[in-house]
């Protein structure tokens, strides 16, 4: 009797290259129109296959799990927080990522946002849309220098070092706060002076860069009360998670001038993007674009499918998701 092969599952599109090689390789479902699964597909999809390739779109909690047969969720991207991670463990479901891939593509986007704030070019670009400009002065659209600026980053793993090599090549100095110290020879390399209180490193810098996983721990650590200790020229930029940071608090920080402005590619309620950015001045927004580019979209599907093959071949897939990450 030939056996079913087990069925794969993928919530959303992937790149053509990477959908063509499941295709080969797997009994695999895949989504043509590119919508998100309402909640009902996805406690389906959960029920159905033996293997589920996730997306940060999903949220895969405990209703979703309850019943769930996957023996699987390999998830197309790094973040994990969308998925309930301990229920998972509970009834023992694989769980996987890809890191290392985005690495470079998401520290470009945080570095874009650095720099697209600091010299105002989002502002610059909707006074020309809007035949604003009446030109050159020398006191118009007066931005910020980053060559001798501190750069605070919180987080700092592989993003956080890929954006401190970046900054530093600008003349940045780099700080940084993490639950530990980085390796010594890259703490040299980058000339890197590492803080164990978040509140003093922050009351010290010019510029906060966001590049922690969004966890229990870190959920709004960026909260009001350390929003208040910014300095008032400083800038905060958010390539990580939006729940790292109190959106809520930060538009009003944000409202008030308190600081000078913010750059985010990641918000709290995702989609939903709150209607208060689209009407301040001293923010650039992006639509969560710190992967998008072929090349990474591309890598992380191939680092899907060296998970899921290797987990069908009977084999401990090299990007589980760790124990004391749960």
């Amino acid at each position: 009797m030939v056996m079913n092969k087990p069925l794969v599952i993928v919530t959303r599109k992937l790149p053509e290259i990477v959908e063509a090689r499941m295709k080969e390789l797997f009994n695999v479902r895949l989504n043509d129109d590119d919508h998100a699964f309402s909640r009902t597909e996805l406690i389906n999809a959960a029920n159905e296959a033996d293997i589920l390739v996730s997306t940060v779109t999903d949220k895969i909690d405990q209703e979703v799990l309850s019943n769930a047969q996957i023996k699987m969720i390999a998830n197309y991207g790094v973040g994990v927080d969308h998925i309930d991670l301990k229920t998972a463990r509970n009834k023992m479901i694989v769980v996987t990522n890809t890191p290392g891939v985005l690495t470079d593509d998401t520290a470009d986007m945080a570095m874009a946002l650095m720099l697209g704030l600091s010299r105002r070019m989002g502002e610059g670009e909707r006074q020309l849309r809007k035949s604003g400009w009446k030109g050159w002065a020398p006191t118009g659209m007066l931005g910020m220098r980053l060559g001798g600026k501190k750069l605070g980053i919180i987080g700092m793993g592989r993003i956080g070092q890929a954006l401190a090599r970046r900054a530093k090549a600008f003349g940045i100095s780099i700080h940084y706060h993490n639950r530990k110290q980085i390796e010594e020879e890259i703490h040299n390399e980058l000339g890197a002076t590492y803080w164990s209180s978040l509140d003093q490193m922050i009351i010290q810098m010019d510029i906060i860069s966001m590049n922690c996983p969004h966890t229990e721990e870190t959920h709004h650590i960026m909260s009001k009360r350390r929003l208040g200790l910014m300095q008032k020229h400083a800038l905060l930029i958010n390539a990580a998670r939006g729940d790292v940071i109190d959106e809520t608090a930060l538009i009003e920080t944000l409202e008030a001038k308190a600081i000078a402005g913010a750059g985010l590619d990641v918000f709290e309620n995702e989609p939903h993007v709150n209607p208060a950015f689209f009407t301040l001045e001293n923010v650039v927004i992006a639509p969560h674009m710190g992967s998008a580019t072929n090349e990474a979209r591309a890598a992380m599907g191939e680092k899907v499918i060296i998970n899921v093959k290797t987990y069908l071949d009977g084999h401990s897939a090299p990007d589980r998701v760790i124990a004391e990450w749960i």
